[in-house]
């Protein structure tokens, strides 16, 4: 299979904590903790992996929490190309509230990066480029120290190596990010929204497409996902809402975009994977995992139309 790199400018210690009935002001009793490698490349790795994908990571891991990511990430994946800073990883909590399936999160802030730990990356990012890798996702927020135009400059240095890129971050970095023109942006509504400030999703991702990207696949929640592209625009949705932990539910669409574009696969048959794949990451038990019972039975109930009109965000 093809070989994908993923950019987690900064990763995180995953925790996921379980109780019965989350209730404020109270203390609770944990009844089911993980703890996993994660940020959003990671975990986009981690399906990539379980689907089949030679995958390499990189980005940053450094004080005693990156030796505990680094060493649970390496009984998942066989290699890391992981920069190290001086900086402590962060972590991130989530709490699943057993009574109704929501969970909450609490994310910490990530390290500062020195200017030679960035250098540092640039140098290992275009090795990586240049060794054989058919695509590549920049996935999520910067780390303090990082300058807000860093994805716009990964952009250009992986389109003029030739790999088609993934862009799934939000703000100001997804704002300068697409005016690099990357193969494909994966916003959600609200970041859609923060982008074009249009609530009309078929609007919106037009916009984003005349602001650099070929093609803009937006979240939509429970109304699925809408893809627009040079190729037509379509809409796939889930033919259920399925509860659990949201965590990384994105970043499995991420996954299977990628997967489908090494793939080649025509585009209704791309977002009908990744709405199943992320559906099926939400019935798993953790961040970074899927469920593939689950996966297998939802991929033939999505709905995939193509559209003339778009939603309105929800």
């Amino acid at each position: 299979m093809a070989r994908i790199l993923t950019v987690t400018l900064n990763t995180a210690l995953d925790l996921t904590h379980h109780v019965p009935e989350l209730v404020p002001h109270t203390s609770h009793r944990v009844t089911d903790v993980r703890e996993r490698p994660g940020g959003k490349g990671l975990n986009v790795a981690r399906v990539l992996s379980a689907l089949g994908h030679d995958t390499i990571v990189t980005g940053f891991a450094g004080g005693s929490t990156g030796e505990v990511l680094r060493t649970l990430l390496a009984a998942e994946l066989p290699a890391d190309a992981l920069v190290p800073t001086a900086g402590n990883t962060r972590r991130t909590l989530a709490i699943v509230d057993a009574s109704t399936g929501d969970t909450t999160q609490l994310n910490e802030p990530g390290p500062t990066i020195s200017p030679s730990e960035w250098e540092s990356f640039l140098l290992s990012y275009e090795s990586q480029l240049s060794g054989g890798t058919a695509a590549v996702a920049l996935c999520g927020s910067l780390p303090p120290g990082i300058h807000v135009g860093a994805y716009a400059d990964l952009v250009r240095r992986a389109r003029a190596a030739g790999v088609p890129v993934l862009l799934d971050t939000s703000g100001e970095p997804l704002l300068r990010g697409i005016a690099a023109r990357p193969d494909l942006v994966k916003p959600n509504s609200d970041e859609l929204f923060q982008l074009t400030g249009s609530r009309d999703a078929y609007a919106a991702s037009a916009e984003a497409r005349r602001k650099g990207a070929h093609a803009v696949v937006a979240s939509l929640g429970p109304d699925g996902i809408l893809a627009s592209t040079d190729a037509g625009v379509w809409q796939a949705t889930p033919p259920a809402l399925v509860r659990g932990n949201p965590t990384g539910a994105g970043d499995s669409a991420v996954a299977a975009l990628l997967d489908g574009l090494v793939r080649g696969l025509p585009w209704p048959e791309r977002i009908a994977r990744a709405v199943a794949l992320s559906a099926a990451t939400v019935a798993a038990p953790a961040a970074g995992e899927f469920d593939t019972e689950t996966y297998a039975s939802l991929l033939p109930q999505v709905k995939v139309t193509q559209r003339t009109a778009g939603p309105t965000l929800p």
